[in-house]
């Protein structure tokens, strides 16, 4: 092998390690991620006119489409059923998929609110693959409400693994409601309460 093409080699090697060792794009921060979903919901409260209950009906499947894609629910579901979710193997998909609807509807109601109020981004504190999103819903009259966003890092993106507002934790309050069922219920109960909810929400 000629000098010039041990040179040639070596620059070409040199090159592939330095391409391999070069950062790749990085993901949205998990400030962003919030107001991108944030925003999306509040284009939809705004755009939507109160015309009757089939608006009213496209306008929740849009906003549960938005939450679809930033929540983690097979997370959230699993923390919500505590120590009962080892419990019920061949069920855990059953419940993931009813927890889903649950919380989409509660949360989408609750989404419903904010149309005439402000948000605003205060902080991220970011651990490895965790993550807390600080944020404010100001009303037009009284109160901030402080709202903390909890997220984990799942395949390259920031996934909501739970929501603390004014101090309360969604998934540690669900899990306690589960836990009080359970205890003197089954778990086919526990899913029957929770149908029932879905079903009184008018989902």
């Amino acid at each position: 092998m000629t000098r010039g093409n041990r040179y040639f080699r070596l620059a070409l090697m040199m090159l592939t390690l330095l391409w391999g060792s070069m950062p790749t794009p990085s993901a949205a921060t998990p400030m962003e991620e919030i107001k991108k979903t944030i925003d999306r919901a509040l284009t939809i409260l705004q755009d939507s006119k109160d015309a009757g209950e089939t608006e009213r009906a496209r306008r929740r499947g849009m906003l549960r489409d938005v939450l679809s894609l930033q929540f983690d629910f097979k997370e959230m579901a699993r923390m919500s059923l505590g120590t009962h979710w080892n419990r019920q193997p061949a069920r855990q998909q059953e419940f993931v998929s009813i927890f889903t609807d649950f919380v989409e509807n509660s949360y989408v109601s609750k989404m419903e609110s904010l149309k005439d109020t402000k948000v605003l981004y205060l902080r991220e504190y970011v651990d490895r693959e965790f993550a807390q999103v600080d944020t404010k819903i100001v009303p037009n009259s009284g109160d901030g409400v402080p709202v903390h966003y909890k997220l984990h890092l799942i395949g390259g993106e920031w996934k909501i693994y739970d929501v603390v507002v004014e101090n309360i934790s969604l998934v540690e309050n669900y899990r306690s409601q589960f836990n009080r069922i359970l205890n003197i219920a089954t778990f086919d109960d526990l899913l029957k309460k929770l149908q029932q909810k879905i079903s009184a929400r008018g989902s």
